[in-house]
């Protein structure tokens, strides 16, 4: 599949118009995202042998992210990604009660967060697309309207920048993620267990049995969850360990030690087979590595059916439930502020 036609994806979703965008360079990378949830549709990609293939998992038409996405497969998770304990928060003194769809918690944003919503396509070219987002008041339960933009740009060097800003009229919070599933030697291709994987991150954040954080900080070393140095991901991931057992594998926050709101490298994976090798880099002080634990049987592209451990994802973020945690980075946003990170993915070979 690889490509996929802008033309048979074009729809209509609650009177709103959902495209396909398609973004390129001159080195033959090909990126498709969608104003519907600003999903990452297609990464293609060359391997060592110049031979291009679609690195994420997802879908070849916009019904089926309608329909079946609720894996958040390519997709921006808002207004507060990751959980949020028992779906309440204290703001100025005031509790607030958000939707609760994971359990006892509020996940990604709730039962219609902005994986669900067409946005408004601000501009497009040939190699950038912007999308734009109104979240009103009281939408899911968040104080503040919030306005929200997500930049899509590709580069020269074959790097995916994803640019995001928001502003409110009233103290919030807000903690934007792309939901990338990724599978460096192409999507539907089996395991990502002999991924290498590197994070530049000494402690992660543990979790309750309920996948909240237990508000730990705890070292990597000597645990399942070193990746100070190129590791594969299936190495340890079935080791007796109650975190492991508790996610199913990982998805679990690393602790990133570069400096705040700097664009650092945060992680490096690469694939043997392929060659392919990826490098992220994130102003955001957070990442969660996440295994695909809980896929089974989820029909995607080419009639692929994607299983568990198939794919990961590397989300930069704040903190899970970082604002019940008040030693954890502050997720609020207030009307004097702009909310402001960048995230770049970039592919090549090794």
């Amino acid at each position: 599949m690889g490509v996929i036609n802008e033309v048979t994806f074009n729809t209509v979703h609650n009177h709103q118009k959902v495209r396909l965008f398609t973004l390129k360079n001159n080195n033959g990378m090909i990126v498709q995202v969608t104003n519907y949830g600003a999903i990452i549709v297609s990464i293609n990609v060359k391997d060592k042998d110049g031979k291009l293939a679609d690195v994420v998992q997802g879908y070849e038409t916009a019904q089926e992210y309608i329909d079946n996405n609720e894996f958040y497969q390519g997709a921006i998770c808002g207004r507060c990604a990751n959980r949020i304990r028992k779906g309440k928060f204290t703001l100025n003194r005031k509790e607030y009660s958000l939707t609760v769809n994971n359990e006892d918690n509020h996940l990604h944003g709730g039962l219609k967060g902005f994986d669900k919503k067409v946005w408004d396509v601000k501009e497009s070219s040939a190699s950038k697309v912007s999308f734009q987002y109104t979240s009103p008041d009281g939408e899911e339960g968040y104080p503040g309207t919030v306005s929200v933009t997500v930049t899509y740009s590709i580069s020269e060097n074959n790097e995916l920048q994803l640019d995001y800003s928001g502003t409110t009229d009233q103290e919030t919070i807000l903690n934007l993620v792309n939901h990338s599933y990724f599978n460096l030697a192409g999507e539907g291709s089996g395991t990502i267990n002999n991924h290498q994987l590197q994070i530049e991150a000494d402690f992660y954040t543990p979790l309750t049995k309920n996948l909240e954080p237990t508000g730990e900080i705890l070292t990597v070393k000597n645990t399942p969850f070193d990746f100070t140095s190129l590791t594969g991901i299936g190495d340890r991931i079935d080791m007796d360990h109650d975190q492991l057992t508790i996610g199913k594998g990982y998805d679990h926050n690393f602790v990133l030690k570069h400096r705040m709101h700097h664009l650092d490298l945060v992680a490096t994976v690469i694939e043997p087979r392929s060659g392919r090798k990826m490098e992220v880099f994130t102003t955001m002080q957070g990442l969660q590595l996440y295994t695909a634990n809980w896929i089974k049987n989820i029909k995607g592209k080419e009639d692929h059916l994607y299983q568990e451990r198939e794919a990961f994802c590397l989300e930069t973020q704040n903190f899970p439930d970082a604002i019940n945690q008040s030693h954890f980075p502050s997720p609020i946003l207030t009307p004097k502020d702009v909310y402001k990170h960048s995230t770049i993915y970039k592919f090549s070979v090794y």
